[in-house]
């Protein structure tokens, strides 16, 4: 898969450390930023991530702040995107196979190191199911 990951100055190690993991499963990845812990507006790294899954140079995204939901917040802002908060596996699972999540928010001073990987392997090993959860998702979008 071909995945774009950013995060503020929060979630910068922990986003190093998800890409180790896609990169040794084979994945290419886009880093979007930021790589220091300097204070940066997360907007400014959700909206190019959110624009590139939503024209579909890639094929899905992970967004990492504090809490995700000022990346969530502004990668929804976009009509073709699909941003869901997940601080447990099972959560990522779900978002996949009922919402057809495209972008991953992890909330990096909420979730450890291993438990970011795992919430992260779970959304990438998951897919939507379609079937009754396409028409709910086919109203998301305003």
């Amino acid at each position: 898969m071909n995945i774009g990951i950013g995060g503020d100055h929060a979630g910068y190690e922990l986003k190093d450390a998800i890409i180790q993991l896609l990169e040794g499963q084979g994945h290419t990845v886009k880093n979007y930023g930021t790589d220091t812990a300097d204070s940066v507006d997360y907007p400014d790294f959700a909206h190019p991530l959110s624009e590139a899954v939503e024209s579909g140079d890639h094929d899905l995204g992970i967004l990492i702040c504090g809490s995700a939901n000022g990346m969530a917040m502004s990668a929804n802002k976009h009509a073709g995107i699909r941003c869901a908060i997940c601080w447990e596996p099972e959560l990522a699972s779900l978002a996949r196979q009922h919402n057809n999540a495209n972008i991953l928010g992890l909330p990096a001073r909420f979730v450890s190191q291993e438990k970011a990987l795992e919430i992260t392997k779970a959304f990438f090993e998951a897919s939507f199911e379609g079937g009754r959860h396409e028409r709910r998702v086919s109203k998301i979008s305003c």
